[in-house]
């Protein structure tokens, strides 16, 4: 008895390759083994991710369009450098894009099922934060969390319009919702500075279930200003070896 083998698309094996080397080129330069102003050489990638030019150059080309390479005028790309601003511009923009996601949520309402979804997810968060001190586990688990939370926020709009924007938003770097929650792990206040964000994330659930619009959107749009303090504290803190990618930022804008 023979048995077929499925045969994968050549143009989907090729779009599969090229998202997990993007997804793996953005961890090294988040992670600084790609500094800040150096040329990207394409047989290099090849090399170390074990994948064809055509994939590198199309992972390239998205991380380009993500803001984290630059193309240089003859050819080939380098990883960019940002202002304070650019990355506190980021995060402003993803307070917006929330705060309009919260907003419509609350006026046209969302189902029993994504709001229960949504309690458990901060349920979790509180027995996280029942503890005294976080080890470096509960914060990984807080961050699995608080993606999941900022998620389904985006789910609860009911637009797929907002919600590619919103993706596209959040993949702006040092824009995720968890951007800078490693660098909060160092901070004596990192517990306290948790359960506010926590009591924002009670709230516009509360804001929405109630339907009131004005009030979730407000409450999303503060909610970025912890992503702003954050970002302040990184970029001045001591602490760059536990993020490294921080580096990136310089402090004049």
């Amino acid at each position: 008895m023979s048995s077929t083998v499925p045969v994968v698309p050549a143009e989907e094996s090729g779009g599969s390759q090229a998202v997990k080397a993007q997804l793996r080129l953005r961890e090294m330069i988040l992670a600084g083994d790609l500094p800040g102003g150096a040329r990207i050489a394409e047989l290099t990638l090849v090399e170390r991710l074990g994948v064809s030019r055509t994939p590198i150059r199309a992972a390239l080309m998205r991380l380009e369009q993500e803001g984290l390479l630059d193309a240089l005028p003859n050819g080939g790309y380098a990883v960019r450098t940002f202002s304070e601003r650019d990355a506190a511009d980021a995060i402003e923009l993803r307070g917006t894009v929330e705060g309009l996601a919260a907003r419509l949520a609350a006026e046209r309402g969302v189902a029993a099922v994504v709001l229960n979804e949504a309690r458990a997810c901060l349920n979790e968060v509180d027995g996280l934060l029942l503890q005294p001190a976080l080890d470096d586990e509960a914060f990984t688990r807080y961050v699995v969390l608080n993606q999941r939370f900022h998620m389904l926020l985006s789910e609860m709009a009911g637009s797929t319009v907002l919600s590619r924007e919103l993706e596209r938003v959040v993949n702006l770097p040092f824009a995720s919702p968890s951007g800078f929650v490693v660098v909060q792990s160092n901070s004596p206040r990192a517990r306290d500075m948790l359960i506010v964000a926590q009591d924002q994330h009670r709230q516009v659930l509360d804001a929405i279930e109630r339907r009131e619009g004005s009030r979730a959107e407000n409450i999303m749009r503060e909610h970025s200003r912890l992503a702003q303090r954050n970002l302040r504290e990184a970029v001045q803190g001591p602490h760059l070896d536990r993020m490294p990618g921080v580096r990136l930022i310089r402090q004049r804008g």
